[in-house]
């Protein structure tokens, strides 16, 4: 099978950002139909389920600079679209920005200086449900059974209620959610609707499309003509999908590029963060960070991983540790800071494209929505540490394209030390985790590695070799909680 996925995915660091959240600031430029709230929430307080922050792309342009020194080369947005929520999955009209946003004016600049900077944008594409105030719903609100608009939605029965919980909803909903009308994919109208979304932005120019619950989209040939008409516009665009579990059935080359790999983050928070692991915070989504995983069984989950899917779709994966939908990794790891350097580590040096969710490379915590949503915080709150961390991380995956689409190989995995190489053509890196409580000595013996020598480039701890005609013994000794990262020269 012939699976072509976009170049730019595998040499990606994704940032992912909660527009109302991030950055703030007054445009720069005086045009009509930007509006400014008069009753916003404080951008320090916690966040809470219906109130507004106010964050906006004009304050997005202004991070720019921050997240290119970041390493950052791509954007993954939550939902843009005017909407009446703060997230932004109540869709009300697909083609405005939301103007609390700074609408489609400040989206266009936003774009435009992003590319100048060769970050690449991704938008979320929320297609299977819209909101109460999506006009072809409203009209059928407004006009019941003589709605000319019957047909986009699935009523199931009469007097519709929208509003009154009291009363059945009597249309289909996401989850049953009456704020969240699901289309009715299978009406022709519908679907042409939404390619024509996915192509209308995909002509403006960006780069690709996040795809919310696609699983529950069931229409036949639906995704298929999806990836037709958006890449038809551009080959180059990434399409991604919501999907936490096995992903095989979306991931065979016709529909999406990647998932959000939540089989990735599991493994490697059950791993890292073992017994530290906040066990309330991650029971509530589809994934299961939890028991403790020693290195043998983190072996066995990965390379499960790696021979689920093709290569090609293996190496645009959106690999990630927390998003929008789960608690803050350093909430979830109890406020330990050791999981969360480990955990990135691994998130970094992965095959596939990393995401970092805004703020967590500064040491933003939060609980289950909407405490995952806080504000970026003010720079006296950052943990630099923490950031200088990911920077030199991200700087050595740019730097070194063994660690972007290198072959995968484990080479030791025993009780809590975990050691793997990436390898690609003449370059291997070798990356040692050790998650335990004490310092471990370990011995990796004939190993096979083209060098002159090798180096420490990340990381703590001691190493030696002996070299045996084409083969090496190597020698570590990892401090606990530690790593060590090595490059042939």
């Amino acid at each position: 099978m012939n699976i072509q996925t976009p170049q730019w995915v595998k040499d990606a660091v994704f940032y992912q950002i909660f527009p109302d959240r991030f950055a703030y600031s007054h445009p720069k430029i005086n045009y009509s139909g930007y509006w400014q709230s008069s009753n916003l929430e404080s951008w320090e307080a916690k966040p809470t389920p219906q109130k507004y922050k106010g964050g906006n792309f004009w304050g997005i342009i202004n991070k720019l600079d921050y997240l290119q020194e970041l390493g950052i080369n791509a954007i993954y947005f939550t939902p843009i679209f005017q909407s009446t929520c703060n997230h932004r999955y109540h869709t009300h009209d697909y083609y405005q920005v939301d103007p609390l946003l700074g609408g489609n004016i400040a989206f266009k600049e936003f774009l435009q200086q992003a590319h100048k900077r060769n970050i690449k944008v991704v938008l979320d594409g929320v297609f299977n449900h819209v909101g109460r105030g999506f006009f072809y719903f409203n009209d059928i609100l407004e006009n019941g059974p003589h709605s000319p608009w019957l047909d986009w939605f699935k009523v199931e029965d009469w007097p519709l209620s929208a509003y009154d919980g009291s009363y059945p909803a009597n249309y289909a909903s996401w989850i049953n959610n009456r704020a969240l009308p699901q289309f009715n994919h299978d009406n022709p109208q519908v679907k042409e609707y939404i390619m024509q979304v996915a192509e209308y932005w995909i002509q403006e120019g960006i780069d690709g499309w996040r795809l919310d619950v696609p699983n529950e989209i069931t229409t036949a040939s639906f995704w298929q003509e999806f990836r037709h008409r958006v890449k038809g516009i551009n080959p180059d665009a990434y399409i991604v999908g919501e999907i936490w579990l096995d992903a095989r059935q979306w991931l065979d080359g016709t529909q999406f590029d990647g998932v959000m790999n939540y089989l990735f983050t599991e493994s490697t928070m059950a791993f890292i963060g073992g017994d530290r692991i906040i066990k309330e915070y991650v029971e509530q989504p589809p994934y299961k960070p939890y028991p403790l995983l020693s290195a043998s069984e983190y072996q066995q989950k990965i390379e499960h991983l790696l021979q689920l899917y093709p290569w090609e779709i293996t190496l645009t994966q959106l690999n990630l540790l927390a998003s929008h939908d789960t608690a803050r990794l350093l909430t979830i790891a109890g406020e330990d800071i050791n999981t969360v350097k480990l955990s990135t580590l691994l998130l970094l040096t992965f095959p596939g494209a990393p995401s970092i969710y805004y703020g967590d490379e500064v040491g933003l915590a939060g609980g289950f929505d909407p405490d995952c949503r806080r504000s970026f915080p003010a720079k006296d709150d950052w943990n630099l540490e923490l950031l200088e961390y990911h920077k030199k991380l991200i700087k050595l995956r740019h730097q070194y394209s063994a660690l972007r689409t290198g072959n995968y190989q484990v080479l030791f995995a025993e009780k809590d030390v975990y050691i793997f190489s990436r390898t690609l053509e003449q370059e291997t890196i070798i990356i040692a985790i050790n998650s335990g409580i004490s310092e471990s000595n370990i011995i990796i013996k004939n190993f096979s590695l083209s060098f002159i020598s090798i180096k420490i480039i990340f990381g703590e701890g001691i190493y030696n070799y002996q070299k045996k005609d084409s083969t090496i013994d190597l020698f570590l000794t990892i401090p606990a909680r530690n790593s060590i990262i090595f490059a042939n020269i």
